[in-house]
């Protein structure tokens, strides 16, 4: 493989997500909870986000659809995802471990981004996690809010993030 046919191979590419990306999006969403936010949270607090006991790629599909999501990918694989409401909301940004510092989250964000100012959006939210509060900040996002959701009753900690577009 020469050096261009390399970096083909390696370059990360923004695409929209496809119903044939449900299991592989959802390992990635399992992966990048247990393995990458496990170094900031409890395992209590881990399994209570991520419960791969209690996912399916049928209601995981609906949802990821429901959000408009876009997928990363590197070499063909799912390195990782996000999306962007019609409001500005970031609800998602995972990427699997192997694949971090790479540069997939900072594309993924550039693109969600990017479509949010074509369609004139004052700002992008976020409700981001600790693990993720580092990257959101060197993308120009603010905390606004200490948050302590509950999820399958165990109390986590996010942040709720805001960066300005215009």
């Amino acid at each position: 493989m020469d050096r261009q046919q390399a970096r083909e191979h390696t370059s990360v590419v923004i695409r929209p997500y496809q119903h044939s990306d449900a299991a592989e999006t959802l390992a990635v969403f399992i992966s990048a909870v247990t393995e990458t936010a496990a170094a900031d949270y409890t395992a209590e607090q881990v399994q209570a986000w991520a419960q791969p006991e209690r996912r399916d790629t049928g209601t995981w599909h609906k949802a990821m659809l429901a959000r408009n999501s876009i997928v990363a990918t590197i070499g063909g694989e799912i390195a990782g995802f996000s999306d962007v409401s019609p409001d500005g909301y970031v609800d998602m940004m995972f990427v699997s471990p192997p694949h971090q510092r790479r540069g997939v989250a900072h594309q993924l964000l550039a693109h969600v981004e990017a479509h949010a100012r074509s369609e004139g959006k004052p700002a992008l939210s976020a409700d981001v996690s600790i693990t993720a509060r580092p990257f959101f900040e060197r993308h120009g996002f603010t905390v606004e809010a200490e948050q302590h959701p509950v999820k399958a009753g165990v109390e986590l900690i996010n942040f709720k993030m805001r960066k300005e577009l215009r």
